[in-house]
């Protein structure tokens, strides 16, 4: 059916300027609140300078806390839901979007069950429809007839999360095959400045503060609608943008203005990380939730299109960040910056819900989460609500039996009372008596950067030391199984390689109950 546009709807042309504009901003590089969050390399450097350069790297105070949460939830929802796709086409019918038993307490229930500490929402993906009810688009719930227009799950969204305990991450694809229909979307118009939000007819909003951003029509829109969420949903703790184009002519591209982006963002929500393609998180490279073996916080980069963070090696190098990496990428790389893993997958095949799939195995997601959360990332697991608006019962009760099973995993920390000696990149721990031991966990201060290299994890017996395991990175988590229980009274950790002073801050000893 039809759907008529609203009054306050922006067209291409309404992304002028309005209003009286304040002093334009300059986009600041995205490391500016923090100086060692990236340093600069040069194509003089040897192979000692860069392994300097990577040890005085630094996380911000963002990236730390958001590396602590582990695990984190997707939430893939939208007019792709009830069109069976995975990409839309942008010239969907708004009024399919018929959640009408959404309960987003229900979603935030099942996550805050299931462990996760803050979910993401698609607020909008590559179609172009949107979530909330913005005033620059028409393709959206207020199209649509569902509570009558009034319907915005965003707000609903955050507001469960927040009841709940969880923290608030949105989506925002910077393709849009809608605003390419309208003529918007990639096309070919120059970086002009815009004032931003752009007041369009019908708004009532009397900014406390505008800025001032170079952009393109398109990047103009996404400012605006990213105004919206950041000011209108409360505190916002992730910003995920992926790099993906629209499915459109070759030639037809849109050269994504991410200085302006980062700036508002930083601006709106400076505690929020940006993710994917964003300066605080990147992509591990896979959508199956898989991390590298060694998996390097402090990587080699390259700034390009409008300060936009990029690899300075492929997406998907099966090294990232050691020696050789370094001096691999050394050619191409600008940097080296605190630039720490994501691994996204989804609990079912698809992103978005449809009916004929089923959730992973508990032993599939556990595997993930080993080699995730144990290899120095953040776990982000997609859980799309069905067209009902509902988490399907199979996947929560599948998210419970996750946790569950995690916490056999890793039940008590035999180590946690234990008498302890630590020296620089060495702990001995003494249980008191023989245990027995099959998961090891390890972290390193990462407030120091990430430093280690190798380390061995050994037992005493009979007055010797005898090594039990050997790995190579540690980070802000390492965690090793055992093949076999070990049993020993007294425990040793023993950095073997680093790039500086390390100090550990983690030696967990655990005897699972599977």
């Amino acid at each position: 059916m039809a759907v008529s546009r609203r009054v306050f709807v922006a067209t291409a042309a309404a992304l002028a300027v309005t209003g009286a504009a304040r002093p334009a901003l300059a986009a600041p590089t995205p490391a500016a609140d923090d100086p060692h969050y990236r340093i600069p390399v040069s194509p003089d450097d040897t192979q000692t300078d860069l392994v300097r350069k990577a040890s005085q790297v630094r996380p911000t105070a963002r990236q730390i806390a958001w590396q602590r949460l582990e695990r984190t939830a997707f939430l893939h929802f939208g007019v792709n839901t009830f069109t069976g796709l995975e990409w839309g086409t942008g010239d969907e019918d708004p009024d399919v979007f018929q959640p009408t038993g959404l309960d987003t307490d229900q979603w935030a229930r099942a996550l805050r069950d299931g462990g996760f500490k803050l979910a993401i929402l698609t607020v909008k993906h590559h179609d172009g429809f949107v979530l909330h009810q913005s005033r620059y688009t028409d393709h959206s719930v207020a199209s649509s007839s569902w509570r009558d227009g009034q319907g915005d799950v965003l707000r609903s969204f955050a507001d469960s999360m927040r009841r709940y305990g969880l923290k608030v991450g949105v989506y925002v694809s910077p393709a849009d095959e809608n605003q390419y229909l309208h003529g918007v979307y990639a096309n070919g118009s120059a970086r002009t400045d815009h004032t931003i939000p752009t007041l369009v007819e019908g708004d009532d909003r009397t900014p406390s503060r505008s800025y001032t951003l170079p952009g393109t029509d398109y990047g103009a829109h996404m400012l605006n609608q990213l105004y919206e969420v950041l000011t209108e949903y409360g505190p916002i703790d992730e910003v995920w943008f992926d790099g993906a184009q629209g499915h459109i002519p070759p030639d037809k591209v849109e050269k994504y203005d991410w200085d302006s982006w980062y700036t508002l963002v930083r601006s709106l929500a400076p505690d929020a990380v940006v993710a994917v393609s964003g300066p605080d998180v990147r992509w591990v490279g896979n959508e199956g939730g898989l991390a590298r073996e060694d998996e390097w916080s402090v990587v080699p980069v390259q700034e390009k299109d409008y300060g936009r963070t990029d690899y300075a090696l492929s997406y998907d190098a099966a090294d990232m960040g050691s020696r050789d990496a370094l001096v691999k990428a050394q050619p191409v790389a600008d940097f080296l910056q605190w630039w720490p893993a994501e691994c996204d997958v989804s609990i079912r095949d698809g992103w978005f819900y449809h009916a004929d799939q089923q959730p992973k195995s508990v032993e599939q997601l556990t595997d993930i989460y080993f080699r995730s959360v144990g290899r120095n990332s953040v776990l982000l697991l997609n859980i799309p609500p069905d067209t009902d608006g509902l988490l399907p019962a199979a996947d929560v009760a599948r998210l419970r039996e996750f946790r569950e099973r995690v916490d056999r995993e890793l039940p008590e920390d035999l180590a946690r009372d234990a008498r302890r000696t630590s020296s620089p990149g060495r702990i001995t721990v003494d249980l008191g008596r023989e245990r027995e031991v099959d998961r090891i966990r390890l972290a390193e201060d990462t407030r120091l950067g990430q430093q280690v290299e190798s380390f061995v994890v050994e037992v005493q017996r009979d007055g010797a030391w005898t090594e039990v395991t050997r790995a190579g990175v540690i980070g802000a988590s390492r965690i090793l199984l055992l093949a076999a229980p070990v049993r020993a009274r007294r425990w040793r950790v023993r950095v073997t390689g680093s790039r500086a002073a390390t100090r550990l801050v983690e030696f967990g000893l655990y005897r699972s109950r599977v």
